[in-house]
């Protein structure tokens, strides 16, 4: 239905080239002309002024599930002012016993406005028909929790 692209782009400059040394500094740039400074996590020899892969993983996650929670909420009459979430990833062993982010819990706040709002049980259902229908946690094994 459609396609996204990105250019990632990385080079060695006049670090030495050994696990410990490389530089894992990075740009990411996107076809609006946006770029983010991206790294790897310090962890794992990154620098904490980039954005690392996990931190993307989760707020794409974050973002997405935002987005369409919002359609659900305007397509249901319902008014938001403000929607703020600060979720959470965590890397941890898989099945497999590999790193991954096996899980990310949603923490979403939303403000409603107007005369008609949603009880916390509707609220519920949004939550849930918006993850059914979020692209990005359709494309990952990651268990998605939202924590209301």
């Amino acid at each position: 239905m459609s396609e996204h692209t990105a250019v990632v782009r990385w080079s060695r400059g006049d670090h030495e080239f050994t696990y410990e040394k490389y530089s894992r500094d990075h740009t990411l740039e996107f076809d609006n002309g946006a770029t983010v400074k991206a790294s790897s996590a310090p962890a794992w020899f990154g620098d904490p002024a980039g954005v690392d892969p996990e931190e993307m993983l989760v707020a794409a996650l974050s973002s997405c599930h935002m987005l369409t929670f919002l359609a659900v909420a305007a397509k249901s009459g319902y008014l938001v002012e403000r929607y703020e979430d600060h979720p959470v990833g965590f890397l941890e062993k898989n099945e497999q016993g590999r790193l991954a982010i096996t899980r990310v819990s949603l923490r979403p706040r939303i403000d409603f406005g107007g005369d008609r709002r949603p009880d916390p049980s509707t609220i519920e259902r949004m939550h849930a028909k918006a993850h059914a229908n979020c692209f990005i946690a359709n494309s990952v094994r990651t268990a998605v929790s939202i924590a209301l």
